[in-house]
């Protein structure tokens, strides 16, 4: 039985809506989830389970159906949909009573339910929320549903106010395969067997590193996971060290040389770090205008920051820095400066200038 695990695809949000480019992410977020759609179908994958939060609020019954639509293109696949603490779904609403026209069964909310996949013997169980947060212990209290078949338990939450749980607790329950959702990057719980899909784009500048889909297969031999990247877009962290030696254009070019091979298609996040001579005289509009940037972050110390660090940190771990790379005789000047500049740096961003 073959299988794609996504989570978190927050269908309708709009990350990044002040920024130039927030204007296209509700877009490229559908699109991402269409070319799911598209991987199952060319995949030849037996079930989609989506572990939470497809939808970035409570969904309506028009947002029911028009997910319902783009599952319906499913050749194969059967999908299982679970509700998340972002997409909560109240059990009295008419969103709880929503009948799929697609090979798709949503979870019932506020209660631990089984979907039982007869074509392919497979018993999917989870509890979907009918409530933004549940802080019991839900998820390890969850037993495989059927002996005779492949067993798969679906949740979302792992902190204390969502479903908090232990993994060893849920390893002891046997499932073959436990699909998470709720953490918005991917993390591998247990070899094979239980795994964060995390989001399939990245919806914020904190959620670095590559973003997609959890693929597998569960046969005679036992359960095997792979992860395959899908994101339009990746946010990344990018710092560049200026010293007195650099120019201002010595810098802004090394930095859009290091951004060109990451990819213009990116949000990026930069940190300036270091010393230089004026921390203010950079020229970043060739920078702004070919790059997506979320936010500078201007770590560096001047000529005149360095002297007031000298000064005011006289009775501390770096006064007695500065003091005996000073009186070190064995260093060349150059040297000297340099090492009294790296180190006094390594000392700030450490927080031991007490």
């Amino acid at each position: 039985m073959k299988f794609i695990h996504i989570a978190d695809v927050h269908l309708f949000a709009t990350p990044d809506k002040d920024k130039p480019w927030g204007e296209h992410r509700t877009a490229e977020i559908e699109e991402t989830f269409d070319k799911v759609i598209n991987d199952c179908n060319e995949k030849d994958i037996d079930l989609l389970l989506i572990a939470g939060n497809l939808f970035d609020r409570s969904p309506s019954v028009d947002d029911l159906i028009f997910v319902d639509e783009k599952l319906s293109r499913l050749t194969k696949t059967r999908t299982i949909i679970l509700s998340g603490p972002d997409d909560y779904i109240p059990p009295e609403s008419e969103s709880a009573s929503y009948k799929f026209n697609s090979r798709t069964v949503m979870l019932p909310p506020d209660r631990t339910t089984n979907a039982y996949l007869r074509g392919i013997n497979t018993c999917v169980t989870g509890f979907s929320y009918g409530k933004p947060e549940y802080r019991e212990r839900i998820i390890e209290s969850i037993d495989p549903g059927r002996q005779d078949a492949i067993n798969i338990m679906i949740a979302s939450g792992g902190d204390k106010h969502h479903m908090p749980f232990k993994k060893d607790k849920i390893a002891a329950k046997g499932y073959d395969y436990v699909a998470m959702g709720y953490v918005r990057r991917p993390v591998h719980i247990l070899k094979n067997r239980m795994a964060y899909a995390g989001s399939p784009e990245p919806l914020g500048p904190k959620e670095t590193g590559r973003h997609g889909y959890v693929i597998g297969e569960i046969n005679d031999e036992g359960t095997s996971i792979s992860w395959c990247p899908i994101a339009k877009r990746n946010y990344i962290d990018v710092s560049i060290t200026m010293s007195p030696e650099l120019s201002a254009d010595e810098v802004v070019r090394n930095l859009e040389n290091k951004m060109l091979k990451l990819g213009n298609e990116n949000i990026y996040s930069i940190t300036l770090k270091g010393f230089s001579k004026d921390n203010t005289n950079l020229d970043l509009s060739r920078i702004n205008s070919r790059f997506n940037i979320y936010e500078y972050l201007n770590m560096t110390i001047s000529d005149e920051d360095e002297r007031i660090l000298r000064v005011e940190n006289e009775n501390n771990m770096m006064g007695s820095f500065i003091r005996e790379v000073n009186e070190s005789y064995t260093l060349t000047e150059s040297v000297r400066s340099r090492a009294l500049r790296y180190g006094m740096e390594a000392l700030i961003l450490a927080g031991d200038e007490r």
